[in-house]
């Protein structure tokens, strides 16, 4: 299943820990809505039952010794589970996808920042993901002493595995970011998270209707 092949919109959202994704899915969904699509809100890894427990494994605290390679085979397999049980069938039903996370995550985390190589992450990721990918993907860049600023704060926010690591490891994580943005600017949007809600959000609002206008339309017609 080609991208345009498929009726339903594929959307997911980037970026480093305290990037602000949760808020702007809320927002995304608000905005999609109003405009009366059917929206399929999900993450990663986790959506469904069997990928939350996979979930579980990967962010437990107490799983510090968890090899690099274990862990990116986790992700992809959650990642194989969550498309064939949620989001294949919500884009085959003319749904818009909203994503927390997707196979981009993987490759600046575990193929960049621990350092596999995003090509070997890539291949063990594209016999998940067959070729199901991303519409749109909206990286949300922003320094990570400032995301892990916001993560310090926030005391609703569950703390995981991925929150234990050097500051080191979350700036190699945005260094995965840049080189993807690089290498498919066709597909990735860069949104500077450090503006302004309203900022940010207006600036996904003018690229999804530029994007999907034909989408949009022909769906709510």
């Amino acid at each position: 299943m080609t991208d345009r092949q498929r009726p339903g919109w594929f959307i997911t959202l980037e970026g480093g820990e305290g990037a602000g994704k949760t808020t702007a899915i809320q927002q995304l969904t608000e905005y999609l809505n109003t405009r009366g699509l059917d929206v399929v809100v999900t993450r990663e890894p986790g959506g469904i039952p069997i990928a939350e427990q996979i979930r579980h494994i990967i962010l437990d605290p107490s799983h510090t010794t968890m090899d690099a390679r274990t862990e990116a085979l986790l992700y992809a397999a959650a990642r194989r589970q969550h498309l064939v049980e949620k989001v294949i069938p919500a884009l085959e039903k003319g749904a818009v996808v909203l994503c927390d996370r997707f196979v981009d995550s993987s490759l600046a985390y575990q193929g960049h920042a621990r350092g596999l190589g995003m090509e070997a992450v890539w291949e063990i990721n594209r016999f998940a993901i067959h070729d199901t990918m991303p519409d749109v993907t909206f990286w949300l860049d922003i320094e990570p002493e400032i995301g892990l600023g916001r993560i310090a704060a926030n005391h609703t926010r569950e703390f995981n595995r991925l929150d234990q690591e050097q500051l080191a490891f979350h700036q190699a994580v945005r260094e995965g970011y840049v080189q993807l943005a690089e290498l498919h600017e066709e597909r990735i949007v860069r949104i500077d998270a450090n503006q302004s809600s309203e900022c940010i959000m207006s600036q996904m609002f003018d690229i999804l209707y530029e994007r999907t206008q034909d989408f949009m339309v022909r769906t709510c017609k």
